[in-house]
This record gives structure tokens, sequence and C-alpha cells, in this order.
């Protein structure tokens, strides 16, 4: 399955940057909107009801706050249309990884939702203007770019995802099913919201 697709996934709507937002908790959409008050690259999006409900699983599941939660869910749509990948894909990594913890540390180095050693991607830190691999919409742009070279190199989801999490040759596919069984959950716990999106 060598094409990753968003269409089954709900959708974001966009509004108009408000000024009293901090850049922390404002996110940037595909087309940001700017006024003169505030950057260029923010804006505030909406979540539709299907990616509202999606937010509140992940806060009750995983014992998050709910709008880190929402800003979580933002960002996964966000750059999953960025990076042709299903956000779900993308929300299903953060569970199996980090299970939302955005300061996650493993002992081999592997920091922040996404878990991403910085050692071996601090060539996407430019490209993203991440001062940390620890914010997490900074971790979830870079692993999802890193998520993005995983698929495209193995052919295919669970190839892809085995890459991501460093073990192609786990003929178990132990990880992938994992992921993939997560992002079922995600998409068994929205049916209703989903058909109303």
């Amino acid at each position: 399955m060598a094409a990753v697709t968003t269409a089954a996934a709900p959708a974001l709507k966009t509004r108009a940057p408000t000024p009293t937002l901090s850049t922390d908790v404002a996110q940037a959409s595909l087309s940001p909107q700017s006024t003169a008050s505030i950057p260029a690259r923010i804006a505030v999006e909406d979540l539709t009801p299907a990616a509202e409900s999606l937010a509140g699983v992940v806060a009750r599941r995983y014992r998050v706050a709910r709008e880190s939660a929402r800003e979580m869910v933002r960002t996964a749509f966000r750059e999953g249309r960025r990076n042709g990948i299903d956000p779900l894909l993308i929300l299903a990594v953060i569970a199996v990884e980090s299970r939302f913890n955005p300061i996650a540390e493993s002992e081999q180095g592997a920091v922040g939702l996404m878990q991403i050693v910085p050692r071996f991607h601090m060539d996407k830190v430019a490209d993203t203007g991440a001062p940390t691999f620890l914010q997490p919409h900074a971790n979830i742009a870079i692993g999802a770019r890193i998520l993005k070279d995983a698929i495209r190199r193995g052919g295919g989801e669970i190839a892809g995802l085995q890459l991501y999490n460093g073990a192609p040759d786990d003929d178990t596919q132990t990880y992938a099913n994992r992921v993939l069984g997560e992002r079922r959950r995600f998409e068994e716990a929205m049916p209703h919201a989903r058909n109303r999106a």
C-alpha cells in the first residue's frame, strides 16, 4: 500500500487569526492568513465535529488536557496534508511512541511525541524553523517528514512503519501492527462524527 490517503480522515476548517492567541497555542495552516499584528504563519483552525470527537478520544484515553489534545490533532492534520500522510496514522504513531506525552524521552535519546532522535535528524530543523525537538508542533512536523520518507523507502505503510521504528527486519511486524491497531481504534471511536463532517 504505497499511497497513503487522507480522504477518510476528518478535515479542519480555518478561520482568521485572533491577535490574543500566542504562537504556542495557535497553529499554522497550509494557507495561513496574515494580519499586520500577527506573524503570517499563525492561523487558528476550528476542528470539524469528527476531528473534535477525535481530540476528545485522545484526551480521555491518554489523559491529556483537552486543549493539548486539540492542538496535537490540529498539527497532525496540518502535517498530514503537507506530507500526504493519513493524519490518523500520525496520531497512531504518537500514541504508540509516547502515549501523547510531549516530554517523553527514551534511553536511546529519542524525544517528544514522535520519539525523534535529534542527532539523526538535525537536517530537518532548519526546514521547520523548530527551536527544539520537544515542542509538540515541531516534533510532529519533523516526525511526519521522517514517517513520509520511511513509507516512501519501504514502499508502503507496514514496511515504512517498521523502518520508522528501526526494525525493518522484524518478520512479526510488531510495531506496524501496534500502530495500525491504534489507528483502527481512532477510526472506530468516531464514526458518527465522521459521517457529519
